[in-house]
């Protein structure tokens, strides 16, 4: 068990948003408190006034992931367009999709492949200059209202002969989600930094009462605080959400015939996003737009945006540690994502489409993120353990999910065959694996720069959207290749990359290390912000 006992980085940056110079470079004394010259230490986040962190924000940006949470684009959508497909292909079993003849799993795998293919262009281009100026906002804005308009959308997509339409749906409806998701989930760094908390530690640090260590202790713990809490409060949230839409499936007999149970699923969709759209408006009116990076002497946005681009591609081999972490996210991320879709298929398969027991499913689920959620902040705010600690354990539960889905492939008897494997799925995923959802996104900001935020997070998702579309393609292949079409077979391929992923983030990632790397990381920038303001 790591308990947190970060070392002192030699160089502390300030920044300063206001600041036509954001960095300030203060050395490391003995004590481990820094200092100017002979000036007080620095701390390394400035509060402005006015953009101090509320209460009201801060829920507001919990109650944005109530409707954000998947329901719609990422949990509903994929089973009305398996459910789509598999009426359209019949008998046979196949359908013409992308020149080829495929089945329906193998169809879902590889829209959901192009889908993250989209993603990672998207994210390369918004991710250069969102973290300048204080823009950056309307980007979440316009992707949840593209989000919400397409699960409206599928009230007019729920016959089988539409399938082409719900497959042109759900790629673009799963693009928008995860674009929404990232630029809501990156803001929650900038939200712990600007607490009062944050800021009566930097007023001691200032004072030269504590150390960076225990100044940076604090700030992780906040970080994981707050990004914890808003899966929690999602959990919670989502519980009346999804019992409310099960009573509308019995209002509209979902179950009286196969037309009813397609009517329902696009309902359900229009449900989630009509809530989404609602909980989204707090966020939208009281997120505080904080300045982000001041541009770089001779930059306007746009070339800004592509110098910072530049020097991310060409500098962040130097931090290896936040390399070594990237290259276990991908892994990782590639097995939990695609396992979550293959469970899916089988599961769809098994339960025959049946609305109102997915319904019932998820909310199983959603019981079982609140619960595990619960134990895992109260675990690791007793014991004061590291995020690398908690995402460690998080990972060896997705290998014992993964090692029990490649038994199915050898026996009938356990391995995703049989209905109550489905509703122990639901539990062991919701209280043992959505942790993954926190302390994976925490662990990026652990290893970013200050003031990269936006940047960094966009650079991992596009790793973790190329991770997820890696992954669909070779499952998508492996059944393909299979002379009986075994919808368990990716499996094999599945446990070996989390296997290899636990290992990786065990063994070659340091926190302690990752943050020295970031001050010199820093410090560079600030020398190459001088050459351009010198020319």
């Amino acid at each position: 068990m790591d308990i947190i006992k970060p070392q002192s980085p030699e160089l502390l940056p300030v920044i300063s948003p206001t600041s036509s110079e954001p960095f300030i470079w203060a050395s490391q004394s003995p004590d481990g408190v820094g200092s100017l010259q002979d000036e007080p230490p620095v701390a390394p986040d400035q509060f402005i006034e006015g953009f101090e962190t509320s209460r009201w924000e801060i829920w507001a940006y919990y109650t944005y992931y109530i409707g954000n949470a998947g329901l719609t684009l990422f949990q509903f959508a994929p089973t009305a367009f398996q459910n789509l497909l598999a009426q359209a292909a019949g008998e046979s079993g196949l359908l013409r999709f992308a020149g080829s003849d495929r089945t329906v799993n193998s169809i879902v795998l590889l829209s959901n492949g192009i889908s993250f293919s989209i993603q990672v262009v998207l994210f390369l281009v918004l991710g250069s200059f969102a973290d300048f100026g204080t823009w950056r906002p309307y980007i979440l804005i316009v992707h949840t209202v593209i989000g919400v308009a397409i699960g409206f959308g599928w009230l007019g997509v729920h016959t089988p002969e539409k399938w082409e339409l719900a497959a042109g749906m759900y790629i673009v409806g799963l693009i928008v989600y995860q674009i929404a998701y990232t630029y809501w989930l990156a803001a929650f760094p900038a939200l712990a930094r600007n607490t009062p908390a944050l800021r009566e530690q930097a007023e001691k640090y200032n004072a030269g009462t504590i150390s960076r260590e225990t100044y940076d202790v604090v700030d992780s713990m906040k970080r994981n605080e707050i990004c914890n809490m808003a899966l929690y409060v999602s959990g919670i949230g989502e519980l009346p959400v999804i019992a409310i839409a099960i009573g509308i499936l019995y209002a509209i007999n979902s179950n009286a015939s196969e037309a009813n149970n397609n009517w329902g699923l696009s309902v359900l969709m229009a449900w989630g996003s009509a809530v989404w759209l609602i909980l989204a408006i707090p966020w939208f009116v009281l997120e505080k737009r904080r300045p982000g990076q001041p541009l770089p002497p001779g930059k306007n946005i746009v070339s800004a945006g592509l110098w910072q681009l530049r020097r991310a591609a060409t500098k962040i081999w130097k931090l290896k540690q936040s390399l070594a972490y990237l290259i276990g996210f991908f892994f990782l991320g590639d097995s939990l994502n695609t396992t979550v879709t293959v469970v899916q298929t089988l599961q769809n398969e098994v339960q025959h489409y049946n609305t109102i027991l997915l319904a019932e499913l998820l909310l199983v689920s959603f019981v079982g993120q609140c619960v595990g959620m619960f134990v895992f902040m109260r675990v690791q705010n007793r014991w004061r353990i590291s995020t690398k600690t908690m995402l460690n354990a998080v990972a060896v539960f997705i290998i014992i999910l993964d090692c029990w889905g490649m038994i199915g492939v050898w026996t009938q008897t356990i391995g995703f065959h049989h209905s109550w494997e489905f509703w122990l799925y639901q539990v062991w995923y919701g209280v043992l694996v959505c942790p993954w959802y926190s302390y994976s996104q925490t662990m990026i900001s652990e290893v970013t720069p200050r003031g990269k935020d936006f940047l960094f997070f966009s650079l991992f998702n596009i790793v973790g959207k190329a991770s997820s579309f890696i992954g669909p393609y070779i499952s998508s292949a492996i059944i393909d290749a299979s002379p009986t079409h075994n919808n368990s077979a990716p499996f094999y391929f599945l446990t070996a990359v989390s296997i290899a992923s636990f290992v990786v983030i065990y063994f070659f990632v340091d926190l302690a290390k990752s943050r020295q790397e970031q001050e010199k990381f820093l410090k560079e920038e600030y020398a190459a912000r001088l050459v351009l303001l010198e020319h």
